[in-house]
């Protein structure tokens, strides 16, 4: 198994300026987890977008990062039927489910996200975890950090 599977956000926050949230960044992407193409494209809009960097420069980076996955997992027909399924059934937004669909597809059993929900199980085979909670705090007392 693959294991982990990192969302947007976290790929985001290794540019981050704070520096807490950035270290845990860079942490999670040293592990060499698996995203998915939808991955590298939301990040290359952020980063043109948000964070102004030009074209040349987003296209290093993506190429940089798609390296440095242990799997990079595509998008297809399938891939989005069973996001379909799974907004469906658990209700989240269509990306979010095109992003749980992909780490399913890939047999992860840790997706990192900032948001989503923290310790969700998705099909009783894989978590959520959201890596900028202070830990050991439960329900209402969560705080990101």
């Amino acid at each position: 198994m693959p294991g982990e599977f990192v969302d947007t956000n976290i790929v985001i926050y290794s540019f981050s300026q704070d520096e807490h949230k950035q270290s845990k960044a860079l942490a999670i992407l040293a592990i060499h987890p698996v995203m998915s193409v939808q991955v590298l494209s939301e990040t290359a809009n952020i980063m043109k977008r948000k964070l102004g960097f030009d074209i040349t420069a987003i296209r290093t980076v993506i190429n940089r990062i798609s390296q440095e996955c242990s799997v990079l997992h595509p998008i297809n027909l399938t891939t989005l039927n069973d996001a379909f399924d799974i907004a469906e059934r658990y209700g989240f937004s269509h990306y979010d489910s095109l992003i749980i669909a992909a780490a399913l597809q890939a047999d992860c059993s840790t997706l990192y996200s900032e948001d989503m929900q923290h310790g969700q199980i998705i099909e009783e085979r894989m978590i959520i975890l959201n890596p900028f909670l202070q830990p050991g705090l439960t329900g209402n007392q969560k705080r990101k950090i």
